[in-house]
């Protein structure tokens, strides 16, 4: 006990170390936003729980945008950027950065349309609801959504939202879709909403599309949408060798959501939502005459600036130094697995992902390194995980490492658990069940998981 009251000392230490080194702060001439200014600079330089990038490149866009005083205009992208735009409108730079990274996924210019969304659950509901407007239109029937158990969790919502069956369909330990769970669920007297995970919640799997879209082929009296949910790892797969997984021209879907807070470093949250012109062409009509304009998709007003950075990276960043970056947060996510593997610390990392989970540590080390954890009784029970983003570099895995080994020998050394493949526990975005759960969760009326 008093090993461990001197090592959550010494970490009280290290924090207050962290708070001296960032006391650079511009007064506000307001005390709680000048805390809360230093406050952010202490934690964010440890902060590995989360899958944001903390090494922004946006200050020269900062500058230009104060320096010439934007803040004092209204920028709102309403309406579709693809068609003539609005005054007060970055629906040029919008489109731009569409056609830029669509080619990226594999679309093609000639068939396409997008927009920089709010954040990637925006992005998430437009694939639901473009989904199934596009399937009930030429099939007359209404689709069922088909989502794995470690998928974001916001699909679920967003089913329950635009009222919508959805169907979780069971993973296997690592978090990917079973194919042989999905077979089991089918309705085939229904169009499929595929919904593919490209990198899960917490554990960092992404679901084999060869593999389940085998098993929709099997089907070819049912109509399939696929939307790929690739928050974080559509950012940075693009720009490895991994590329193909999210080039639809490798593996067919029909649209895709893409985080800009996440790999991109953008400091909102927004995103990416692509498609075909021809799923955009068959959604509901919705002239708005004061706007001249066609609106289809969800929002009314959207943001101007978001578009504007996400343009400005394209520029001053670009391919090349994605591609550096995503190489050395990769090199990294390697360098964080073997170290933990060095000490004796049990983890697991799912291939191609920057997510490295392992066995929790002490309450302590999860707040200073603002660790997500949860339980899960195949791997031991209480769990943690770090996402190594671009700010994530050698020293500071070095020190996470060393505060892991000193934290160790500070109490008594918790026996490693092997995973269970018959637990008798699933998670599902939060939602614990236990083992009756056979896949199929279509509840009547509600669509929602219970």
């Amino acid at each position: 006990m008093k090993r461990l009251l001197i090592f959550s000392l010494m970490l009280l230490c290290s924090q207050m170390a962290l708070f001296a080194q960032t006391n650079d702060i511009v007064p506000s001439g307001y005390t709680e936003l000048d805390e809360f200014v230093s406050k952010c600079k202490a934690e964010h330089v440890t902060a590995l729980g989360y899958p944001g990038n903390y090494d922004s490149k946006l200050e020269d866009f900062y500058k230009w945008y104060t320096d010439n005083k934007m803040e004092n205009i209204l920028i709102n992208n309403a309406g579709d950027p693809f068609e003539e735009p609005g005054a007060l409108s970055s629906a040029k730079f919008e489109r731009e950065v569409i056609e830029t990274f669509a080619p990226l996924y594999g679309f093609d210019l000639d068939d396409l349309w997008g927009i920089v969304t709010m954040s990637g659950t925006d992005g998430n509901n437009h694939g639901i609801y473009f989904g199934y407007n596009y399937l009930k239109k030429i099939t007359g029937k209404t689709p069922v959504v088909y989502v794995s158990d470690e998928a974001h969790y916001s699909n679920y919502r967003l089913c329950d939202l635009q009222n919508v069956d959805v169907c979780l369909v069971k993973s296997n330990d690592m978090g990917q879709m079973l194919p042989e769970e999905l077979e089991k669920a089918l309705d085939t007297s229904r169009p499929c909403l595929m919904i593919y995970a490209m990198g899960s919640t917490f554990k960092g799997a992404i679901d084999n599309q060869a593999e389940l879209n085998k098993v929709l082929e099997n089907h070819p009296e049912m109509k399939i949408y696929r939307h790929i949910d690739a928050a974080l790892f559509g950012g940075y797969l693009p720009f490895t060798q991994y590329k193909a997984l999210v080039d639809r021209k490798e593996v067919p879907y029909e649209s895709i959501s893409i985080s800009g807070h996440k790999f991109f470093g953008i400091d909102n949250p927004c995103g990416l939502f692509i498609t075909t012109r021809e799923i955009y062409d068959n959604q509901v009509s919705y002239d708005v005459e004061y706007l001249n304009t066609n609106m289809r998709m969800i929002n009314c007003s959207r943001s101007g600036t978001e578009p504007l950075k996400f343009w400005w990276l394209l520029k001053t960043v670009g391919i090349e130094g994605w591609t550096a970056q995503a190489t050395t947060m990769m090199e990294n996510t390697a360098y964080l697995y073997q170290e933990l593997q060095r000490i004796g610390w049990p983890c697991w990392n799912n291939e191609y992902s920057n997510t490295v989970f392992f066995k929790r540590p002490v309450a302590e080390l999860c707040n200073k390194y603002n660790l997500a954890c949860r339980v899960d009784e195949r791997f031991g029970g209480d769990l943690a995980h770090v996402v190594v983003m671009q700010h994530v570099k050698k020293d500071i895995i070095d020190q996470f490492i060393k505060d892991l080994q000193e934290s160790a020998a500070s109490v008594e050394a918790v026996p490693q658990s092997t995973a269970n493949a018959n637990a008798t526990l699933y998670n599902l975005g939060g939602v614990a069940v236990t083992d009756d759960y056979k896949g199929v969760v279509i509840t009547d009326n509600k669509k929602v998981l219970r």
